[in-house]
Protein backbone atom coordinates (compact mmCIF):
# COMPACT_ATOMS: atom_id res chain seq x y z
CA UNK A 1 0.00 0.00 0.00
CA UNK A 2 1.21 3.48 -0.81
CA UNK A 3 1.38 6.37 1.57
CA UNK A 4 -1.87 8.16 2.42
CA UNK A 5 -2.56 11.29 0.43
CA UNK A 6 -1.74 14.35 2.52
CA UNK A 7 -3.26 17.08 0.35
CA UNK A 8 -6.59 17.65 -1.36
CA UNK A 9 -8.28 20.28 -3.55
CA UNK A 10 -9.57 23.40 -1.86
CA UNK A 11 -13.19 22.97 -0.71
CA UNK A 12 -15.48 25.97 -1.04
CA UNK A 13 -14.81 29.35 -2.61
CA UNK A 14 -13.05 32.05 -0.64
CA UNK A 15 -14.54 34.71 -2.88
CA UNK A 16 -17.44 35.35 -0.52
CA UNK A 17 -15.42 35.43 2.69
CA UNK A 18 -16.16 36.37 5.37
CA UNK A 19 -19.43 34.47 5.28
CA UNK A 20 -21.35 36.55 7.76
CA UNK A 21 -24.96 37.59 8.11
CA UNK A 22 -26.25 40.32 5.82
CA UNK A 23 -26.25 43.79 7.34
CA UNK A 24 -29.78 44.59 6.15
CA UNK A 25 -32.75 42.69 4.77
CA UNK A 26 -33.21 45.14 1.88
CA UNK A 27 -29.79 45.02 0.16
CA UNK A 28 -28.09 48.22 -0.88
CA UNK A 29 -27.12 48.34 -4.56
CA UNK A 30 -23.34 48.80 -4.76
CA UNK A 31 -22.87 48.95 -8.56
CA UNK A 32 -25.04 50.75 -11.08
CA UNK A 33 -25.02 50.17 -14.87
CA UNK A 34 -24.94 52.99 -17.38
CA UNK A 35 -27.38 52.00 -20.15
CA UNK A 36 -27.99 54.39 -23.02
CA UNK A 37 -31.78 54.33 -23.36
CA UNK A 38 -32.35 57.79 -24.81
CA UNK A 39 -34.66 58.65 -21.91
CA UNK A 40 -34.26 58.92 -18.13
CA UNK A 41 -35.77 56.29 -15.85
CA UNK A 42 -35.18 54.36 -12.64
CA UNK A 43 -32.55 51.63 -12.91
CA UNK A 44 -33.97 49.31 -10.26
CA UNK A 45 -37.23 48.19 -8.69
CA UNK A 46 -38.20 46.55 -5.40
CA UNK A 47 -40.59 43.62 -5.05
CA UNK A 48 -41.34 40.56 -2.93
CA UNK A 49 -40.71 36.93 -3.75
CA UNK A 50 -43.93 34.93 -4.02
CA UNK A 51 -42.73 31.47 -5.05
CA UNK A 52 -41.94 29.17 -7.96
CA UNK A 53 -43.84 27.25 -10.58
CA UNK A 54 -43.02 26.07 -14.11
CA UNK A 55 -43.90 27.12 -17.62
CA UNK A 56 -43.36 26.20 -21.26
CA UNK A 57 -42.00 28.76 -23.68
CA UNK A 58 -40.69 28.85 -27.24
CA UNK A 59 -36.90 28.80 -27.17
CA UNK A 60 -35.66 31.96 -28.90
CA UNK A 61 -32.03 32.09 -27.83
CA UNK A 62 -29.81 32.40 -30.92
CA UNK A 63 -27.60 29.36 -31.47
CA UNK A 64 -29.66 27.06 -29.28
CA UNK A 65 -30.25 23.57 -30.76
CA UNK A 66 -33.83 23.82 -29.45
CA UNK A 67 -34.58 27.18 -31.04
CA UNK A 68 -38.20 27.38 -32.17
CA UNK A 69 -39.29 24.47 -29.96
CA UNK A 70 -41.18 24.41 -26.68
CA UNK A 71 -38.93 24.06 -23.64
CA UNK A 72 -39.64 23.52 -19.95
CA UNK A 73 -38.62 26.48 -17.79
CA UNK A 74 -38.78 26.79 -13.98
CA UNK A 75 -39.97 30.31 -13.13
CA UNK A 76 -40.04 32.53 -10.06
CA UNK A 77 -42.84 35.02 -9.39
CA UNK A 78 -41.95 38.37 -7.81
CA UNK A 79 -44.88 40.57 -6.78
CA UNK A 80 -44.08 44.18 -7.64
CA UNK A 81 -46.76 46.70 -6.63
CA UNK A 82 -46.12 50.35 -7.59
CA UNK A 83 -43.50 52.13 -5.51
CA UNK A 84 -43.86 55.63 -4.07
CA UNK A 85 -41.06 58.16 -4.72
CA UNK A 86 -40.32 59.82 -1.37
CA UNK A 87 -37.25 61.90 -2.19
CA UNK A 88 -34.69 62.97 -4.76
CA UNK A 89 -31.01 63.20 -3.85
CA UNK A 90 -28.16 64.75 -5.84
CA UNK A 91 -24.55 63.53 -5.75
CA UNK A 92 -21.34 65.26 -6.77
CA UNK A 93 -17.95 63.61 -7.16
CA UNK A 94 -14.61 64.36 -5.58
CA UNK A 95 -11.48 62.30 -6.34
CA UNK A 96 -10.56 62.17 -2.67
CA UNK A 97 -13.93 61.40 -1.11
CA UNK A 98 -15.87 59.84 -4.00
CA UNK A 99 -19.57 60.54 -4.39
CA UNK A 100 -21.07 62.84 -1.78
CA UNK A 101 -24.56 64.23 -1.32
CA UNK A 102 -25.13 67.89 -2.17
CA UNK A 103 -28.82 68.07 -1.32
CA UNK A 104 -32.08 66.18 -1.16
CA UNK A 105 -35.75 67.02 -1.49
CA UNK A 106 -38.43 65.09 0.41
CA UNK A 107 -42.18 65.06 0.08
CA UNK A 108 -44.43 64.26 3.00
CA UNK A 109 -45.41 60.58 2.68
CA UNK A 110 -49.11 59.75 2.52
CA UNK A 111 -50.67 58.45 5.72
CA UNK A 112 -51.37 55.01 4.24
CA UNK A 113 -47.62 54.34 4.08
CA UNK A 114 -47.32 54.80 7.87
CA UNK A 115 -43.82 56.27 7.64
CA UNK A 116 -44.16 59.08 10.17
CA UNK A 117 -41.79 57.42 12.65
CA UNK A 118 -39.48 55.75 10.14
CA UNK A 119 -38.05 58.70 8.21
CA UNK A 120 -36.58 61.92 9.54
CA UNK A 121 -35.40 64.81 7.36
CA UNK A 122 -33.20 67.69 8.43
CA UNK A 123 -34.85 70.21 6.11
CA UNK A 124 -38.47 69.16 6.43
CA UNK A 125 -40.78 68.46 3.52
CA UNK A 126 -40.40 71.71 1.55
CA UNK A 127 -39.68 69.94 -1.74
CA UNK A 128 -39.87 73.02 -3.99
CA UNK A 129 -37.26 74.90 -1.98
CA UNK A 130 -34.89 71.94 -1.86
CA UNK A 131 -35.29 71.22 -5.57
CA UNK A 132 -34.26 74.78 -6.38
CA UNK A 133 -31.16 74.38 -4.22
CA UNK A 134 -30.24 71.19 -6.08
CA UNK A 135 -30.89 72.83 -9.45
CA UNK A 136 -28.43 75.61 -8.60
CA UNK A 137 -25.71 72.96 -8.26
CA UNK A 138 -26.81 71.01 -11.33
CA UNK A 139 -23.54 71.53 -13.24
CA UNK A 140 -21.59 69.89 -10.42
CA UNK A 141 -23.82 66.82 -10.11
CA UNK A 142 -22.59 63.41 -11.17
CA UNK A 143 -25.69 61.38 -10.26
CA UNK A 144 -29.29 61.87 -9.20
CA UNK A 145 -31.02 59.16 -7.23
CA UNK A 146 -34.56 58.60 -6.03
CA UNK A 147 -35.58 57.17 -2.67
CA UNK A 148 -38.52 54.84 -3.18
CA UNK A 149 -40.84 53.07 -0.75
CA UNK A 150 -42.83 49.91 -1.38
CA UNK A 151 -46.50 49.49 -0.57
CA UNK A 152 -46.79 46.22 1.38
CA UNK A 153 -50.53 46.69 1.89
CA UNK A 154 -51.02 46.02 -1.82
CA UNK A 155 -49.08 42.73 -1.65
CA UNK A 156 -51.21 39.64 -1.26
CA UNK A 157 -48.76 37.52 0.73
CA UNK A 158 -47.51 40.06 3.28
CA UNK A 159 -48.92 40.91 6.67
CA UNK A 160 -46.54 43.76 7.49
CA UNK A 161 -47.51 47.40 7.00
CA UNK A 162 -44.19 49.25 7.11
CA UNK A 163 -42.74 49.90 3.65
CA UNK A 164 -39.21 48.97 2.66
CA UNK A 165 -37.06 51.86 1.44
CA UNK A 166 -34.42 51.75 -1.30
CA UNK A 167 -32.22 54.33 -3.01
CA UNK A 168 -32.28 53.94 -6.80
CA UNK A 169 -30.15 55.69 -9.38
CA UNK A 170 -31.88 57.51 -12.24
CA UNK A 171 -30.09 56.80 -15.52
CA UNK A 172 -30.66 56.04 -19.17
CA UNK A 173 -29.12 59.22 -20.55
CA UNK A 174 -25.99 61.34 -20.13
CA UNK A 175 -27.91 64.63 -19.88
CA UNK A 176 -28.09 65.49 -16.18
CA UNK A 177 -30.71 68.14 -16.95
CA UNK A 178 -33.11 65.57 -18.41
CA UNK A 179 -32.53 63.33 -15.42
CA UNK A 180 -33.30 66.19 -13.03
CA UNK A 181 -36.51 67.06 -14.88
CA UNK A 182 -37.57 63.42 -14.72
CA UNK A 183 -36.77 63.30 -10.99
CA UNK A 184 -38.98 66.34 -10.37
CA UNK A 185 -41.76 64.71 -12.38
CA UNK A 186 -41.86 61.46 -10.42
CA UNK A 187 -41.24 62.99 -6.97
CA UNK A 188 -44.30 62.37 -4.82
CA UNK A 189 -45.90 59.99 -7.33
CA UNK A 190 -46.08 56.26 -7.95
CA UNK A 191 -43.92 54.36 -10.42
CA UNK A 192 -44.94 51.02 -11.89
CA UNK A 193 -42.62 48.19 -12.83
CA UNK A 194 -43.78 48.66 -16.43
CA UNK A 195 -42.08 52.07 -16.34
CA UNK A 196 -38.75 50.44 -15.48
CA UNK A 197 -38.64 47.03 -17.19
CA UNK A 198 -40.26 45.27 -20.11
CA UNK A 199 -40.90 41.56 -20.75
CA UNK A 200 -37.99 39.75 -22.35
CA UNK A 201 -35.17 41.87 -20.97
CA UNK A 202 -32.50 40.75 -18.52
CA UNK A 203 -32.20 41.91 -14.92
CA UNK A 204 -29.82 41.33 -12.04
CA UNK A 205 -31.42 40.02 -8.86
CA UNK A 206 -30.02 41.20 -5.52
CA UNK A 207 -31.37 39.57 -2.38
CA UNK A 208 -30.51 37.95 0.93
CA UNK A 209 -30.33 34.17 0.77
CA UNK A 210 -32.15 31.68 2.97
CA UNK A 211 -30.59 31.52 6.44
CA UNK A 212 -29.35 28.15 7.71
CA UNK A 213 -27.90 29.23 11.04
CA UNK A 214 -24.63 28.04 12.59
CA UNK A 215 -23.24 25.05 10.68
CA UNK A 216 -20.11 22.94 10.81
CA UNK A 217 -17.32 22.90 8.20
CA UNK A 218 -18.55 19.76 6.42
CA UNK A 219 -21.88 21.31 5.48
CA UNK A 220 -20.66 24.91 5.29
CA UNK A 221 -17.58 24.34 3.13
CA UNK A 222 -18.06 20.85 1.69
CA UNK A 223 -14.91 19.35 3.18
CA UNK A 224 -14.48 15.60 3.43
CA UNK A 225 -15.33 13.86 6.70
CA UNK A 226 -12.51 11.76 8.14
CA UNK A 227 -13.01 7.98 8.35
CA UNK A 228 -14.74 6.95 11.54
CA UNK A 229 -11.83 4.78 12.59
CA UNK A 230 -9.25 7.50 12.07
CA UNK A 231 -8.73 10.03 14.87
CA UNK A 232 -12.19 9.38 16.14
CA UNK A 233 -11.22 10.60 19.57
CA UNK A 234 -10.42 14.03 18.12
CA UNK A 235 -13.52 14.15 15.94
CA UNK A 236 -14.16 13.01 12.37
CA UNK A 237 -15.65 16.31 11.18
CA UNK A 238 -12.81 18.59 12.29
CA UNK A 239 -10.39 20.34 9.95
CA UNK A 240 -7.17 20.15 11.93
CA UNK A 241 -6.81 23.92 11.70
CA UNK A 242 -3.29 25.29 11.82
CA UNK A 243 -2.07 28.36 13.66
CA UNK A 244 0.51 30.94 12.65
CA UNK A 245 1.01 32.23 16.18
CA UNK A 246 -1.65 34.95 15.97
CA UNK A 247 -4.68 32.78 15.44
CA UNK A 248 -6.03 30.29 12.94
CA UNK A 249 -5.50 30.88 9.23
CA UNK A 250 -8.57 32.51 7.77
CA UNK A 251 -8.42 30.19 4.75
CA UNK A 252 -9.07 27.13 6.93
CA UNK A 253 -12.72 25.98 6.65
CA UNK A 254 -14.38 26.43 10.02
CA UNK A 255 -17.85 26.41 11.49
CA UNK A 256 -19.95 29.56 11.44
CA UNK A 257 -22.92 31.33 9.93
CA UNK A 258 -24.34 29.69 6.82
CA UNK A 259 -26.92 31.44 4.68
CA UNK A 260 -28.58 34.84 5.15
CA UNK A 261 -25.92 36.34 2.89
CA UNK A 262 -26.34 39.21 0.44
CA UNK A 263 -25.95 37.78 -3.06
CA UNK A 264 -26.34 38.97 -6.66
CA UNK A 265 -27.47 36.71 -9.51
CA UNK A 266 -26.85 38.10 -12.96
CA UNK A 267 -28.93 38.09 -16.14
CA UNK A 268 -32.26 36.66 -15.08
CA UNK A 269 -34.74 37.06 -17.90
CA UNK A 270 -38.18 38.58 -17.35
CA UNK A 271 -40.66 36.35 -19.15
CA UNK A 272 -43.86 38.20 -18.27
CA UNK A 273 -45.16 41.31 -16.49
CA UNK A 274 -48.85 41.37 -15.67
CA UNK A 275 -51.39 42.64 -13.18
CA UNK A 276 -53.83 39.70 -13.10
CA UNK A 277 -52.73 37.40 -10.30
CA UNK A 278 -55.13 34.64 -11.34
CA UNK A 279 -52.91 33.92 -14.36
CA UNK A 280 -49.98 32.90 -12.16
CA UNK A 281 -51.25 31.93 -8.68
CA UNK A 282 -51.43 28.12 -8.29
CA UNK A 283 -54.42 26.40 -6.74
CA UNK A 284 -54.33 27.06 -3.00
CA UNK A 285 -51.81 29.88 -3.39
CA UNK A 286 -48.03 29.86 -3.17
CA UNK A 287 -46.59 28.01 -0.20
CA UNK A 288 -45.85 30.32 2.74
CA UNK A 289 -47.10 33.27 0.70
CA UNK A 290 -50.64 33.03 -0.58
CA UNK A 291 -52.31 34.77 -3.50
CA UNK A 292 -50.73 37.34 -5.82
CA UNK A 293 -52.97 40.42 -5.87
CA UNK A 294 -50.88 43.16 -7.44
CA UNK A 295 -48.57 43.55 -10.43
CA UNK A 296 -45.90 40.90 -10.75
CA UNK A 297 -42.90 39.85 -12.80
CA UNK A 298 -42.14 36.27 -13.84
CA UNK A 299 -38.41 35.48 -13.97
CA UNK A 300 -36.81 32.46 -15.62
CA UNK A 301 -35.01 30.25 -13.11
CA UNK A 302 -34.59 30.54 -9.37
CA UNK A 303 -33.54 33.54 -7.29
CA UNK A 304 -32.13 33.88 -3.76
CA UNK A 305 -34.30 34.16 -0.68
CA UNK A 306 -37.42 32.71 0.86
CA UNK A 307 -41.03 33.72 0.11
CA UNK A 308 -41.94 37.26 1.26
CA UNK A 309 -38.30 38.38 1.06
CA UNK A 310 -37.58 41.81 -0.54
CA UNK A 311 -36.06 41.39 -4.00
CA UNK A 312 -34.14 44.13 -5.82
CA UNK A 313 -34.38 43.96 -9.61
CA UNK A 314 -31.62 46.01 -11.28
CA UNK A 315 -30.73 46.75 -14.87
CA UNK A 316 -27.95 44.29 -15.87
CA UNK A 317 -24.33 45.34 -15.52
CA UNK A 318 -22.87 42.69 -17.87
CA UNK A 319 -25.25 41.69 -20.64
CA UNK A 320 -24.25 38.51 -22.55
CA UNK A 321 -23.64 38.72 -26.29
CA UNK A 322 -26.51 36.37 -27.20
CA UNK A 323 -29.04 38.87 -25.88
CA UNK A 324 -27.95 41.48 -28.42
CA UNK A 325 -28.48 38.91 -31.18
CA UNK A 326 -32.21 38.90 -30.36
CA UNK A 327 -32.52 42.42 -31.74
CA UNK A 328 -36.03 43.78 -31.32
CA UNK A 329 -37.54 40.31 -30.85
CA UNK A 330 -36.94 40.05 -27.10
CA UNK A 331 -40.60 39.43 -26.21
CA UNK A 332 -40.76 35.74 -25.17
CA UNK A 333 -43.62 33.46 -26.19
CA UNK A 334 -45.09 31.56 -23.22
CA UNK A 335 -47.38 28.70 -24.20
CA UNK A 336 -48.26 27.31 -20.76
CA UNK A 337 -47.97 28.26 -17.07
CA UNK A 338 -48.62 25.63 -14.44
CA UNK A 339 -51.35 26.50 -11.92
CA UNK A 340 -51.21 23.12 -10.20
CA UNK A 341 -51.31 23.15 -6.42
CA UNK A 342 -47.93 23.18 -4.66
CA UNK A 343 -49.40 22.09 -1.31
CA UNK A 344 -48.61 18.42 -1.78
CA UNK A 345 -45.14 18.85 -3.31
Amino acid sequence: MGARKKNAPRRGSLGYSPRKRAARLVPRVKTWPDPELGRPQLLAFLGYKAGMTHAYMVEDRPGSPLKGKEVFVPVTVVETPPVYVLAVRGYAYDPNRGLYSVGEAWVEPPKELELERKIATLGGFDADKKLKQIEEKLQNLREIRAIIATQPKLVGGLSKKKPDILEVKIGGTKDIGEIFDYAKKILGSQVSIRDVFQPGQLVDVIAVTRGKGFQGPVKRWGIKELPRWHKHRKGSRRTGARSHGRGTWWEIPQAGQMGYHRRTEYNKRILMIDGDGSKITPAGGFLHYGVVRSEYAVLAGSIPGVPKRPIVLRWPVRVPSWFYDLGDKIQPTITYISLLSKQGN
